[in-house]
């Protein structure tokens, strides 16, 4: 007996999707964007303060116009060919200080990469960068046959649970990105970029480790 999926199923997942998607979105922004607007505001209260508070927002709105500019090529799905170093720019994007790193050195600058390819590989670095919990390294480098290797490091680093079962199956992909929230959107939503894309994502040592580097095969170069 076939199940058919009740009338406006697919809607209200791509709502539920969407909604989540656009919650991320302004929870990611906000801090950066209250930073700029406190600075901004205090330089036109107190003019005694503009030499502290004007650097401050200057550097409030180069942060968000990096970050703006990483979820648009990853999330707004237009798309486009890119090469490692436009790969390693938007990755500017990406949240870091004195206890996030991203080291993407082991990927080369020439590497050139399909629309579909660029699209995975940004919102599994946003992935990566999340799954450090605050504190460690993502590393980013290439592997034989085209592949690429994602690792984390970490006093915490843990990919989500149940990742690679998304990854593997489009169907619990697509139950986890409309139950899980706007918090734990970004593994679902990286398993339904690769699947859309037809690419394969791995755990490259097993999935017993919850840190296992990921295996990204995006094909020949």
């Amino acid at each position: 007996m076939t199940t058919q999926e009740p009338q406006g199923a697919g809607q209200t997942t791509s709502l539920i999707l969407a909604e989540a998607l656009a919650a991320r979105l302004c929870h990611d922004l906000a801090g950066v964007l209250g930073t700029l607007m406190g600075a901004l505001e205090l330089a036109s209260e107190d003019a005694a303060m503009q030499e502290e508070a004007l650097p401050m927002a200057l550097q409030a709105g180069i942060v968000l116009g990096q970050r703006l500019r990483l979820m648009r090529a990853a999330w707004a799905g237009e798309g486009c060919a890119m090469d490692g170093a436009d790969l390693s720019t938007l990755a500017g994007g990406l949240p870091q200080g004195r206890r996030i790193q991203a080291r993407l050195d082991g990927l080369s600058l020439t590497r050139p990469f399909t629309a579909e390819a660029s699209r995975l590989v940004l919102n599994l670095l946003m992935l990566a960068a999340e799954s450090l919990g605050g504190e460690g390294i993502l590393t980013l480098s290439e592997a034989p046959g085209g592949s690429l290797v994602l690792a984390i490091a970490g006093p915490r680093a843990a990919w989500p649970q149940g990742l690679l079962g998304q990854f593997a199956d489009i169907a619990q992909a697509q139950a986890a990105a409309t139950t899980c929230g706007p918090q734990h959107l970004l593994g679902p939503m990286s398993a339904l970029v690769a699947h859309a894309a037809g690419l394969r994502v791995s755990a490259l040592l097993g999935p017993g480790d919850a840190a296992s580097p990921l295996l990204i095969e995006i094909g020949e170069i």
